[in-house]
């Protein structure tokens, strides 16, 4: 099957681009003895991972579900953080997972026997307080008041035993340059024990796959790291494995005007693309311009009754029709995962795009889907 021949809205993953970014990725393990996981927070198309995990080293997860996905699916290394773990799930994610990492050493405190029975590694989350992040508080860590990782102030070296990693997460879609200055603000509060580790996780946000990042800063960073302290690095991107690799097909059904010419189309910005609302961010559209860039400029919004469900303005250079199709681009991360049946909104297909241009379908989704939650 062919795109044009997809019904919308749908999501089409790009085969080739994927392979792309894990090529780019498999390049900085290569060069540095590194370990990269897929953070399945922001990609968790399972059908591909066994794809992934011909590159990969595994998966991390933030919480159950997510832990029981990567042993089941891509059965290579399983790592965990969460803020906080649930006392009746606590054995099972241990089954899953070779690595358990907490947030707090009351949570360490209070697991750390159940985890040391099943020879599982234990890490601890810092906090190094450094933000390096502009524009997203939302997203940033290392915010005033966050409540992920242990800062300085509430570090207890007598109490890390049995923990044989650190991790710590500060960026979100930025280049190495903020890394290496979350390291040293990493080694300036935390590097008396990071000799005494196994293993340290520089986390996800880095975005490795994008074009104008720095790679060789990178690999650098964690050559000085694992040559100083002969610790082994990890790191779980997310986004850089599916960036620019999947996009969002999408149908005008109607053109109205209030003010502007406004297009309703069979997606929505709230149930199929929640960043857009949540970040919020301007989603790229094939052929298309900023409003007034172009010589026809629409509002492109959803067919639910939320009156905030508006995707953006877009400016073409042709009028816009019904029935018309759009393309979306940069669809694969953050959507599967957080997209949800609002209104009763349909779920898009999930649809990969093989090598050879043909069009799989993964998954399609129906009222059940939607009966099914409520």
């Amino acid at each position: 099957m062919k795109k044009e021949q997809l019904k919308t809205p749908c999501y089409v993953i790009q085969e080739q681009k994927i392979i792309e970014n894990l090529e780019r990725l498999k390049q900085v393990k290569e060069a540095t003895g590194c370990k990269i996981l897929l953070a399945q927070k922001a990609f968790s198309m399972y059908s591909i991972y066994p794809l992934i995990g011909q590159y990969l080293d595994g998966t991390t997860a933030s919480g159950l579900y997510e832990a029981r996905l990567g042993k089941e699916e891509m059965k290579k290394e399983n790592h965990i953080y969460a803020p906080a773990y649930r006392e009746e799930e606590i054995d099972e994610i241990i089954s899953y997972c070779d690595h358990i990492v907490f947030n707090s050493f009351s949570q360490l405190t209070k697991y750390k026997e159940k985890v040391k029975q099943k020879g599982k590694s234990i890490g601890i989350r810092i906090n190094p307080e450094c933000s390096t992040q502009e524009g997203h508080a939302i997203y940033d860590p290392c915010a005033a008041g966050s409540r992920l990782g242990i800062t300085k102030a509430n570090f207890r070296p007598e109490l890390l035993e049995d923990v044989e990693g650190i991790h710590f997460h500060t960026l979100c879609e930025q280049n190495s340059d903020d890394l290496k200055t979350t390291l040293q603000a990493v080694e300036e509060k935390f590097g008396p024990w990071l000799s005494k580790m196994k293993w340290i996780n520089f986390g996800g946000g880095h975005h490795i796959t994008r074009e104008d990042y720095d790679i060789e800063t990178l690999i650098t960073c964690i050559n000085e790291i694992k040559e100083k302290y002969h610790i082994q690095i990890y790191l779980e991107p997310g986004e850089a494995i599916a960036l620019n690799a999947g996009s969002l097909f999408t149908t005008v059904l109607d053109i109205v005007h209030n003010g502007m010419e406004i297009a309703i189309l069979d997606t929505s910005a709230s149930c199929h693309m929640p960043d857009v609302l949540e970040m919020p961010y301007r989603p790229p559209l094939k052929d298309s311009g900023k409003s007034g860039e172009k010589a026809y400029t629409y509002r492109l919004g959803a067919p639910t009754c939320l009156a905030g469900d508006i995707i953006g303005d877009y400016s073409f250079d042709k009028p816009l029709t019904c029935g018309q199709r759009l393309e979306f681009l940069d669809m694969a991360i953050y959507t599967m995962v957080k997209n949800n049946t609002f209104n009763g909104m349909p779920l898009p297909s999930i649809v990969l795009e093989r090598k050879n241009g043909e069009c799989q379908i993964i998954r399609t989704f129906g009222y059940e889907d939607f009966k099914m939650r409520l």
